[in-house]
């Protein structure tokens, strides 16, 4: 009985392991790059794993100058936004990276990485895809996007009911961060969902839009909105005032 107490008192005290998926033709360096100039004192009670998308850029690069090469991107869509390629056989890449890398208690996704990790919940709900991994207990999205909406008119078929009904999670991580403040907002944000741009999306009434349908499809989210612009925010202190219930 002891040994078993210890061994759940062990997987408690487990980090969170996240899967991170970066914006549309960067890669998985570039937004590690990025992600590991928050604080220490946060990073060290994560497991960060970075991947890169499936398919290399197939076209000019918007962070070319500013991070190296190689760029990557994760599905493909016509110029309308309308159709969509390669959605469901990226999919397939992620949860057999799952599968043989994990098992993973969440995942982060940035931009069009955002875009994708926001439809996993739904997809699993459904039973249509991620279905050989465990159920994700948390997503953490920053500038995120929903199919259908907005400037991404069209949905893949593989996701088209991923928000067919809204997303709650019950799973809680406060442990991780028990009496301690200085953790307390990435608590929340991992707790429950949604980090986005507050700036960005107010000066761009598309992509204002396109952030707020995505709360709209988790029940009582956690956002924090920021002034960086179209990036990964910094995370400080600062951040306390800023976010929503």
């Amino acid at each position: 009985m002891e040994k078993q107490r210890n061994s759940s008192m062990e997987e408690i005290k487990k980090n969170p392991r996240i899967l991170c998926l970066h914006g549309f033709r960067t890669s998985a360096e570039i937004l590690k790059k990025l992600i590991l100039q928050w604080p220490e004192s946060i990073l060290k009670k994560l497991d960060l794993v970075f991947l890169d998308g499936p398919y290399p850029a197939q076209g000019k690069s918007a962070v070319e100058g500013i991070f190296d090469p190689p760029y990557y991107e994760w599905f493909q869509a016509d110029k309308d936004y309308r159709e969509f390629y390669n959605f469901e056989e990226c999919v397939e890449f992620i949860e057999d990276y799952m599968i043989k890398h994990g098992p993973f208690d969440g995942v982060l996704g940035f931009s069009q990485g955002a875009v994708l990790a926001a439809t996993f919940p739904g997809m699993q709900r459904e039973g249509v895809a991620l279905t050989k991994v465990p159920e994700l207990k948390f997503l953490i999205i920053i500038s995120g996007a929903v199919f259908g909406e907005g400037i991404l008119l069209g949905c893949p078929k593989l996701a088209a009911n991923a928000f067919s009904s809204p997303i709650i999670y019950f799973y809680c991580l406060s442990f991780y961060f028990k009496r301690n403040l200085r953790f307390y907002f990435l608590l929340l944000v991992i707790l429950k969902f949604v980090a986005y741009d507050f700036e960005y999306i107010e000066e761009t009434g598309v992509m204002k839009e396109q952030n707020e349908a995505i709360l709209r499809r988790f029940i009582d989210p956690v956002v924090i909105r920021h002034s960086e612009g179209h990036t990964i925010p910094r995370l400080g202190m600062s951040l306390f005032a800023l976010i929503e219930r």
